[in-house]
């Protein structure tokens, strides 16, 4: 079943919706909200509350519900290539 979330840009202070499956992947999330924002996917992390959340992981294993509100964050330990 699709689960409604919104994304939340914290550096830009912006925010998105979208559908996510169940199968989809975090890093998944991650790909299509730096596409949206034309931001370097490598560069940031998702948090949900106080709990960053690993890109392997499904939507299903995260358990993500609709209305979910997810933080799109830079990666405190780095990463990217530096263009974001």
């Amino acid at each position: 079943m699709t689960v409604r979330i919104t994304v939340k840009n914290i550096a830009a202070n912006a925010t998105m919706r979208m559908e996510v499956e169940p199968q989809e992947t975090m890093a998944d999330v991650i790909q299509c909200a730096a596409e949206y924002w034309s931001k370097d996917s490598g560069a940031y992390i998702l948090k949900k509350g106080k709990t960053m959340l690993r890109g392997d992981r499904t939507a299903e294993e995260t358990g993500l519900v609709n209305d979910d509100v997810l933080e799109l964050i830079p990666d405190p330990e780095g990463g990217g290539n530096g263009t974001a």
